[in-house]
């Protein structure tokens, strides 16, 4: 409920004279003495008792009691109550806008979008209804983003809380509240609740929030009090405070205490205007430097509504002259509970800038030449079609506090507790043999742009895996025992998504025959075809990669023709790939070249046993065996046995 406003109480000019009606006279003067709740009551039965005849009345009690509930913050009887004054033809124009406002917080985007055009058919480019216009279209657009958002229920009660502060390094959260645990007894005749309170809640030596205690009474009094804010060495608090003045809600000042043996003394007012005493002056936000008191005020000199301003201050009083925020952060709208997370960086809550309903909650930025500010509305979950603000951040993290009254048809407001989930990059992967079995043992080596160093081993799976950052080169370089060593790169996305990638490593030992997949040549001829490249590049590649290693080339052909044909046909063929690799810039120094023709038929690995079934791990292509064969499986064994493989040499058996 909007106790919150308990705070901004200003009288409202009706536009109807009184109707001689005693009842509505008590209802209006409830209102205008910001007596709300009782003036709810009192049109509603109004409202019921009137006859159907008599339209015109009815229209002027829908039109109050709409005006009535709209600042008790009960959006959906507003909403409905507005509509009956309309359909009862009440002459207002700006009771469409406030219509249209209605129906965005109640989430009728659809009904909402025609009331505000409705709207400026007859007050055209009111700021109001072109940004309530932008703010729907951003709504029903937008995408949930990366916070999370959990309501708080070890702070909440079934009243109000608000205006959550963190303080003393993120150990002790300050809120407002008007549960039934408050100093006094007195009813607020806003909201027909308590009035606020200062409370605050303490982490325990595990780092788990307690229960929360109110602050004694040499701050607490039987009026309101709340929207703290702290120096940042915890020695002074400002808040707001607001009494009452014969049953006429008081207008609220901006109180400081100092803290002496860790209690906080009876609040003083801090006189930001000396000489008006009129204009509201409410939510402190003190700068981390000290510097600067931001604070709420509707006096003159704004742009409408209550405006954010700023004055230097030092402890208990005001060193200077209040400036104005600007056009770039106040509306003809409200702007409302300010808070500085850093000196150049503003969260604030507004009803006047694009939105979603109700007050949303926005960030301003100094711009760099710092005369002005760049404002950007906060994504949901965090702003909602209800009213958001009271932001409080902990210390260098996307994590903290906030107020809400959404999903509350009393329009209460409550806690809620927000995590910004950073985007999970996970970079998993598999580092096996030829025979695609496991390599557990095998160092990963993982060298980031952003100077990361992981050192990292494989599982008995062979398996690793670490957490990448976003937008950042890796270095990957993978080293086990009789394997030489290899490396790869992958940069990671810059964008902010959840994202796995994979890096596996087939590892290619000392002194044992790698088949080199994928090379083709020309019929009964040594010419390598286009489709080799690839894979001898990446031999090449390993090659650059590994400049102290020498390889032996092999080719073989399969049981047609004569041996001594296939020997020299298999002969040209590893010469080939020589020749391509040579071209490539490697040394062909380093490469020894054999043409086995059919002598060495092959032996049926586990990874080629896996592919055909009418092959078994261990059996030896020889032509005995193949001539056995139906002739679709001769075509597979003869292929098989015509390959290129390399055989990495220790350094014992090859001298350049």
């Amino acid at each position: 409920m909007r106790s919150r406003f308990t705070y901004f109480l200003l009288p409202f000019t009706l536009l109807i004279a009184a109707c001689g009606q005693a009842n509505l006279s008590d209802a209006r003067s409830h209102y205008l003495n910001g007596a709300y709740h009782a003036a709810s009551e009192t049109y509603r039965e109004l409202y019921r008792n009137t006859p159907r005849s008599e339209k015109a009345l009815r229209g002027v009690i829908a039109f109050e009691m709409a005006e009535n509930f709209r600042a008790i913050n009960q959006s959906a009887r507003a909403m409905e109550a507005y509509g009956n004054a309309i359909r009862l033809g009440y002459p207002d124009t700006m009771m469409y806008l406030s219509y249209a406002r209605m129906l965005h917080r109640e989430r009728k985007y659809s009904q909402a979008l025609d009331a505000y055009r409705n709207f400026l058919m007859m007050q055209p480019d009111h700021p109001l209804a072109v940004n309530g216009i932008q703010g729907l279209l951003m709504a029903q657009q937008e995408t949930p983003s990366r916070y999370e958002v959990q309501r708080m229920e070890l702070f909440n009660s079934t009243r109000s809380e608000f205006s959550p502060m963190l303080t003393h390094r993120d150990k002790m959260l300050y809120f407002t509240s008007s549960r039934e645990d408050v100093s006094g007894e007195t009813k607020s005749p806003v909201t027909g609740l308590k009035f606020n309170d200062l409370f605050v809640a303490e982490k325990d030596v595990r780092g788990n929030w307690k229960k929360p205690t109110r602050l004694p009474d040499a701050i607490n009094t039987e009026f309101d009090e709340g929207t703290p804010s702290f120096t940042t060495d915890g020695e002074w608090m400002y808040y707001t405070f607001s009494g009452t003045d014969s049953g006429k809600s008081g207008v609220p000042a901006i109180y400081c205490s100092k803290r002496v043996n860790g209690t906080w003394s009876a609040g003083r007012p801090l006189q930001l205007v000396p000489s008006d005493t009129l204009s509201l002056f409410a939510h402190p936000a003190l700068s981390p430097s000290g510097s600067f008191l931001y604070f709420v005020s509707d006096m003159a000199g704004g742009m409408g509504g209550k405006d954010i301003w700023r004055v230097s201050v030092a402890s208990d009083h005001v060193t200077g002259v209040p400036q104005n925020l600007g056009a770039s952060v106040n509306t003809v709208g409200d702007e409302m509970f300010p808070y500085m997370r850093t000196d150049s960086t503003l969260y604030f809550s507004s009803d006047g800038h694009p939105g979603r309903g109700g007050l949303d909650l926005l960030v301003a930025k100094r711009t760099q030449n710092k005369e002005g500010w760049q404002v950007t509305s906060l994504p949901q979950p965090l702003n909602s079609s209800a009213d958001d603000f009271g932001i409080t951040f902990m210390r260098d993290a996307e994590n903290g506090f906030f107020s809400s009254n959404r999903d509350d048809g009393r329009g209460y407001d409550h806690l809620y507790s927000f995590v910004y989930r950073e985007a999970t990059i996970t970079v998993s992967g598999l580092v096996v043999d030829q025979e695609d079995e496991s390599l557990p043992g095998a160092a990963v080596s993982v060298e980031g742009s952003d100077g990361s160093m992981r050192p990292l081993v494989t599982n008995r799976q062979g398996e690793y895996q670490f957490r990448a950052a976003r937008d950042v080169m890796y270095m990957f370089t993978v080293e086990a025992d009789g394997f030489i060593k290899q490396k790869q790169s992958l940069r990671t996305t810059s964008e902010e998504k959840d994202t796995l990638y994979y890096v596996d490593f087939e590892m290619i030992p000392y002194n044992k025959p790698v088949i080199l997949e994928h090379i083709f040549y020309d019929y009964d001829r040594a010419t390598l075809r286009s489709e080799s490249k690839h894979e001898l590049d990446k031999l090449a590649a390993i090659l650059r990669e590994n400049p102290e290693i020498s390889i032996e080339i092999a080719a073989h052909t399969d049981r047609h023709g004569n041996e001594a044909y296939n020997r020299d046909l298999s002969a040209r063929r590893a010469q080939a790939v020589l020749d391509y690799l040579g071209v490539s810039g490697i040394d062909v120094g380093r490469i020894q070249t054999v043409g086995r023709g059919e002598t060495e038929p092959m032996r049926v690995r586990k990874s080629i046993a896996s592919q055909y079934d009418f092959l078994k791990e261990g059996n030896l292509l020889t032509e005995a065996f193949i001539e056995q064969l139906i002739p679709t499986q001769q075509a597979i064994a003869d292929q098989i046995n015509r390959r290129t493989e390399f055989r990495v040499l220790p350094p014992t058996f090859f001298n350049p």
